[in-house]
């Protein structure tokens, strides 16, 4: 379970399950994959879903409990407990939010690929701090603590994107269920710390459960019910379960999510005839997202220089703006959700979103070892102190 906790492990493993679903789209059991994908399972006449909608509805709820658990935490405790720690790095996501919607939109405005803008604004922070912990043995810790505060604000924006933008015919009725789970849920999670603590964590279980479903009848998109639960929940039992369910995560909820994800098969066209929706995405997560938050995030040294991180030299904030066009696991979801009913353009831009990522990935590498290599150079040279 301990390679699991860890930075690099777990960015191996995703990438080796997209690259299987990817493989296996395109080979001779792609179609009957592709079918299981689409089967229904659950209580016949009572609450179905497609496997594929299984994984990204339910699966990924887990995996935005555990995003909302730490964003609460670096809210109230960590890095994003004060206006001045969060104004440099709250700077900077703007701007990896801002740049890639141009950069897609300059593709796509116009088309029907256009819908399609909130895919390249994401960054997978499993992947990106794995790279930082094989590439950067070195870096000042500022650049992880800048990194870390921006991808969770790249989370915030991520899912403010799901709930308003994919919401369609809310059920109020529903959702006023759900909300009232949640507020049950988080009072009731602060007696897991006494003596009837099992009972109390069973009805935890159940009412998240409840909070899933009528989340899900509501019409608001399901991973939401994750991320209203992990922000309600006691600051102390939830870092415990994050603490338990993080290895199940990283080693079954996201690959699996990443595997179903890229079950695409690459169109046999010419580069020419592809879709604004890949050429956007393609362009928009390793450009945009550097120029985005290298950029804004230099201009807030500039606008704020006492502000409450360490203040970071442009290079590592090429740096950290490679690492955060790693667009992967939200900007997977993201596409899914952009292009539901055209799965022509979903594929394209799904396919965008793991070239574009993977170009980040190697772009990150070269430039976080870069980093890391100045770094201990300079440590190498400094006079000693007495």
């Amino acid at each position: 379970m301990s390679l699991l906790r860890s930075a690099r492990f777990p960015a191996i493993v995703l990438l080796v399950a997209a690259a299987l679903g990817l493989i296996v789209a395109n080979s001779a059991i792609g179609p009957a994959v592709d079918d299981a994908m689409h089967a229904y399972l659950g209580i016949p006449g009572v609450f179905e879903l497609s496997l594929s909608h299984w994984i990204k509805d339910g699966l990924l709820a887990v995996f935005f409990f555990v995003v909302a658990v730490e964003l609460q935490y670096e809210l109230t405790n960590g890095q994003l407990n004060s206006a001045r720690k969060a104004l440099q790095p709250a700077i900077a996501a703007a701007g990896g939010v801002v740049v890639p919607i141009a950069v897609y939109a300059a593709f796509a405005w116009g088309s029907d690929a256009a819908a399609g803008w909130p895919i390249p604004t994401a960054t997978d922070i499993a992947f990106a701090l794995g790279v930082l912990a094989v590439f950067g043995k070195g870096l000042p810790p500022a650049l992880r603590v800048f990194l870390l505060a921006l991808a969770i604000l790249d989370d915030i924006v991520g899912i403010i994107f799901i709930a308003v933008l994919f919401t369609t015919g809310v059920n109020f009725a529903a959702l006023a269920g759900a909300a009232v789970a949640v507020v049950a849920f988080g009072v009731l999670s602060r007696q897991l710390d006494t003596r009837a603590r099992v009972p109390v964590a069973i009805v935890l279980v159940v009412l998240a459960v409840a909070t899933w479903v009528l989340t899900y009848e509501s019409g608001v998109h399901a991973t939401i019910a994750g991320v209203a639960l992990g922000l309600a929940m006691a600051q102390r039992p939830a870092l415990r379960v994050r603490h338990e369910l993080e290895p199940w995560v990283n080693g079954v909820v996201l690959p699996i999510f990443a595997f179903s994800a890229a079950l695409v098969a690459i169109p046999s066209v010419p580069l020419s005839e592809l879709s604004p929706a890949f050429w956007g995405v393609l362009v928009a997560l390793p450009v945009g997202k550097i120029v985005g938050i290298a950029v804004f995030g230099w201009l807030s040294l500039r606008l704020a220089h006492r502000g409450g991180t360490a203040p970071l030299a442009f290079g590592d904030l090429l740096a950290a703006g490679a690492l955060g066009g790693i667009g992967f696991t939200v900007s997977l979801l993201l596409s899914e959700l952009a292009f539901t009913d055209e799965p022509a353009l979903r594929d394209q831009a799904t396919l965008g979103v793991l070239a574009g990522s993977v170009i980040s990935l190697i772009v990150a590498a070269v430039l976080v070892s870069w980093r890391a290599w100045h770094y201990r150079r300079l440590a190498t040279t400094a006079p000693a102190t007495t």
